[in-house]
């Protein structure tokens, strides 16, 4: 077995549930009644095929959905079609972006570029090209690390560090899978974190390297969430949540708490619209909330969200809703009122592992009493699932 698959089936295989910390969810129907949570319409739009193995990674940006997979391929969906009667096999045939070198970990856009992180430890950057209405053209601008990056750094002496006995490389390379990607809010830095354990930012204007973190956990790094303040979340395999911060005038990070709660490796984080909330899912089957105090900015839990029967292997968050997938081939939409979470829909289809998830706000399907949202799900069954969960308006 290679080192993907242990680490794949490491995240897959479910831990027991984590009992020590408090069950946020509410299974009352007066709850449900009085915040008209029981009253949810939530349905797949289509089904998106293409990929040859399982889809990795999933970004919503405007009107397209890109999707990562295994199979190296980056592709992108128009979002206007997924209501329509459009023939998706004819749509597969026509979207590929790219073609990388590696399995697609993550992919993050910033207006006309996408970045992608790959299995061969190297992070690409795409330009989208949208001059032409009905056809998007995608261009390589760079690879990560540069050529002008590793050329500078290998100079050096003081810039190489030691990655095995024998062997030593340039510290602005990761050398394993980059797992994830994060932009900050104003976009100018972007974050990379590895199963090689170390954490990278990156200037977007001209892609250099400006930091490596280094050890900056006990095993391989999973997920990454920047939350607006500055804070940097990372989740690992060894179990823990670290928060990094740059202090005014300082250049590099430095740890500034560590959260340990679940009792199972780390595979997914993600952070309320304000950032004052942090959920975290992990092989343990639990989702468990962590809030940051007001008055002395402390990170405690809250409790925990269950209903998975087992790992959560993705999240994402829109408005006040909480999205994870999950090896049990579901996906589940929460929603929190003063503490108190209710699961609003649990979403089956899928044949796999939902690996990762997408969602947005959907404002063409809005109106005055109804919101509703688009929830994207990619799995081990190599499908793309495009959900609607519409609900009424809270009054």
């Amino acid at each position: 077995m290679d080192d993907e698959s242990i680490k794949k089936s490491s995240s897959l295989s479910s831990q027991l549930s984590l009992q020590s910390v408090p069950s946020l969810t509410s299974h009352s129907l007066s709850h449900q009644r009085q915040h008209n949570l029981s009253v949810v319409d939530h349905h797949c739009l289509t089904t998106l095929k293409g990929h040859n193995s399982y889809v990795s990674s999933l970004a919503l940006a405007g009107k397209f959905l890109f999707t990562g997979s295994s199979d190296t391929e980056v592709r992108s969906w128009d979002c206007t079609t997924f209501s329509s009667e459009l023939d998706q096999e004819f749509l597969s045939n026509n979207n590929i972006v790219a073609v990388g070198k590696g399995a697609v970990k993550s992919l993050v856009v910033l207006a006309d570029k996408l970045f992608s992180a790959h299995q061969d430890h190297k992070i690409r950057v795409w330009k989208i090209n949208n001059q032409e209405p009905d056809h998007q053209k995608y261009t390589r601008l760079a690879t990560l690390p540069t050529l002008g990056d590793r050329a500078i750094k290998l100079l050096m002496p003081k810039n190489h560090v030691q990655i095995r006995r024998h062997k030593t490389c340039t510290w602005v390379h990761h050398v394993d899978a980059v797992s994830a990607l994060a932009l900050t809010k104003d976009e100018t830095l972007l974050y990379s974190v590895s199963w090689d354990r170390t954490i990278k930012i990156w200037r977007t204007s001209d892609f250099k390297c400006l930091e490596s973190i280094t050890n900056a956990h006990d095993d391989a790094i999973n997920a990454v969430a920047l939350s607006d303040d500055g804070d940097v979340y990372t989740g690992s395999a060894d179990k823990k949540i670290k928060v990094w911060r740059r202090s005014p005038g300082n250049k590099k990070h430095s740890l500034v708490d560590v959260l340990e709660s679940h009792n199972s490796g780390i595979n997914a984080l993600a952070l309320s619209c304000d950032g004052s909330v942090l959920y975290s899912g992990a092989c343990d089957r639990s989702i468990i909330v962590w809030e940051k105090e007001e008055d002395d900015g402390n990170i405690l839990v809250v409790g925990a969200l269950r209903g998975h029967t087992k790992s959560i292997l993705c999240m994402a968050v829109v408005s006040d809703l909480v999205c994870s997938g999950s090896a049990d081939k579901t996906i589940r939409i929460w929603r929190g009122i003063d503490r108190n979470y209710t699961c609003l829909a649990v979403l089956e289809g899928h044949r796999g592992p939902v690996k990762c998830l997408a969602a947005a706000i959907d404002n063409d399907r809005c109106d005055s009493s109804d919101t509703s949202y688009l929830v994207c799900s990619g799995s081990l069954d190599c499908d793309i699932k495009v959900w609607q969960i519409s609900f009424p308006l809270l009054r």
